[in-house]
């Protein structure tokens, strides 16, 4: 007499298992076995969507934080100390009181402030006028003109400035040579202080004219020809509709340029470097390379990275302020 199946399987065992074959009964998937619940005790994978995002900018983070955070903060350190390597000592703010101090320094911001005032408004007009011919339908081969204004930018700083330096020499250069030709004397454009400063606006005014014009051109191509047609209508003459349509409508590119002029200008050090090395007398000695004869010839990097603030500070300022007075009006 045989056994019913509850009776013959051991105690605990599945009764499903009975009626299986005896090399099946009791076997588990090892996948299966004694898993227990999914929820809360599941790993948690490290794909998914909400962390996708961040795997994505994980690169650029960390990029920025190895080679612009990193150098910031370590800038700001060195600018708190004073001494080369290790001997390097905390001062707390004794760099920037001697800059507050130095005059070297302010002839510095001063000849950089005399360039900004003199050459960004001088090259951004004349972009501003280029702009509007190249703009015009009754200029012949505007492509070829285009591509001509535009090539100086593509030039490289240091380039611009060796051939300028040949340009402007006092015996041979090509400029004295034109002059001569109308009886003019030679000018001392590298020797002179005055005329040292007129040779570096002259070269930034050559390299980054074409730039601007091509920034604004784009701008006045997007100015919807309706608006001139009814100024046209109702009697607005050109200069009118210049004042009235075309600045009003190009009033963010402007503010772009202008910015950007600003910063560059306060930045300026491969053209005069080039041209004249800071001189003559450091009548083109600027505050970027004042701040690289400190760090780079003197090897004072705590004064260095002071200078470096210092002028970040002005930057930040000065585009505030045009930001202020230029920006849309709400």
């Amino acid at each position: 007499m045989s056994l019913a199946p509850s009776e013959s399987a051991p105690a605990g065992a599945p009764a499903a298992s009975a009626g299986l074959p005896a090399g099946r009964r009791g076997h588990r998937r090892p996948g299966r076995a004694a898993r227990p619940g999914r929820a809360g005790t599941g790993r948690r994978r490290l794909l998914t969507r909400a962390s996708v995002p961040y795997l994505l900018i994980m690169p650029a983070v960390l990029g920025f934080a190895v080679f612009k955070a990193y150098p910031i903060a370590a800038s700001f350190w060195i600018s708190l100390t004073t001494g080369n390597g290790d001997a390097r000592e905390f001062a707390g703010l004794a760099n920037y009181r001697r800059l507050l101090d130095d005059p070297l320094f302010w002839t510095a911001l001063r000849n950089t402030a005399l360039i900004l005032v003199v050459q960004v408004p001088l090259m951004l007009g004349l972009a501003l006028l280029v702009a509007l011919g190249l703009n015009s339908t009754r200029v012949w081969l505007r492509p070829l003109w285009r591509l001509g204004v535009f090539v100086p930018s593509l030039t490289g700083l240091v380039a611009a400035g060796v051939m300028f330096s040949v340009i402007l020499n006092h015996d041979a250069g090509l400029l004295n040579w034109v002059l001569s030709l109308f009886g003019i004397d030679r000018v001392n454009w590298l020797g002179s202080p005055f005329w040292a400063r007129v040779g570096v606006v002259l070269v930034l005014t050559w390299h980054y004219t074409g730039y601007n014009a091509v920034m604004y051109l784009a701008g006045l191509q997007g100015i919807p020809k309706e608006l001139y047609e009814a100024a046209m209508v109702d009697g607005a003459g050109p200069v009118r509709r210049f004042f009235a349509i075309t600045l009003p409508q190009l009033r963010p590119i402007l503010l772009l340029t202008v910015v950007l002029s600003t910063i560059g200008t306060l930045q300026l050090f491969d053209e005069p470097y080039v041209l004249t090395g800071g001189g003559p007398d450091n009548a083109t000695l600027t505050v970027t390379m004042y701040l690289y004869n400190n760090g780079f010839k003197y090897f004072d990097f705590g004064y260095a990275s002071a200078l470096a603030y210092a002028l970040a500070l002005i930057v930040s300022v000065l585009g505030v302020l045009q930001v202020r007075l230029m920006g849309e009006r709400r």
